[in-house]
Parts: C-alpha cells; structure tokens; sequence
C-alpha cells in the first residue's frame, strides 16, 4: 500500500536547482509534522529540513540559505526547492510524514545526483 509518493529527482550540474515533491494518501491521517530526509552511500540518514503544521521549518546546517521547505497539510503535500546545489548534496532523499500520534511514514526515496 503505497502512502507517500515522491518526485522530482534527478540529474544536475552543481550549482542548479531541483524541486522535489511528496504527496501523502489519503489513509494518511492527522499529520503535524513534515519533512524531508537524505542518506549518501555509505552513511547514515540525515535530516535536512523539516516544517510544523505551525509553519516552524528547521534546516540541516548544510543547506541553510539554499534549500526551501514548504508544505501543504490539507492537501499532504511537502515540497523541497533545492538551490545552488553542490555534489556534496547527492543522496537518496526521503519524504516523511509524522502523525500526530508520532507515528511516520516514509516515502520510497527519490534520487539525486549533483555532477561536478
């Protein structure tokens, strides 16, 4: 049963952009928190920005001033607009949605790759 779609990975040269997006099903309940995740081959899987159904957004230090988080609760929808992008930025990277009984579903990770 698929619940969290992804898209918008892909390709680029450094210093281009990407956008990816995450739209959660509609078995998908009472979600308060959103966000998006990322794991390079070889490490562990990292946070890089998160938003609140309040609106608070928390960025990884790494991508602070290039990255932008948005997400939309009625609709289940988080986005990522991801800048200037440095090859350092290539991971696997993963939407998350947290419900307000602390209970999450992933997506199955979308891949982005940044050339040099």
């Amino acid at each position: 049963q698929v619940q969290l779609v992804e898209s918008g990975g892909g390709l680029v040269q450094a210093g281009e952009s990407l956008n990816l997006s995450c739209t959660g099903s509609g078995s998908i309940r009472s979600i308060n928190t959103m966000g998006w995740y990322r794991q390079a081959p070889g490490k562990q899987r990292e946070l890089v920005a998160v938003i609140t159904i309040g609106s608070s957004t928390t960025y990884a230090d790494s991508v602070k001033g290039r990255f932008t988080i948005s997400g939309d609760y009625a609709r289940k929808v988080v986005s990522l607009q991801m800048n200037s992008l440095k090859p350092e930025d290539t991971a696997v990277y993963y939407c998350k949605q947290r419900s307000k009984w602390d209970h999450d579903y992933w997506g199955q990770g979308t891949q982005v790759t940044v050339s040099s």
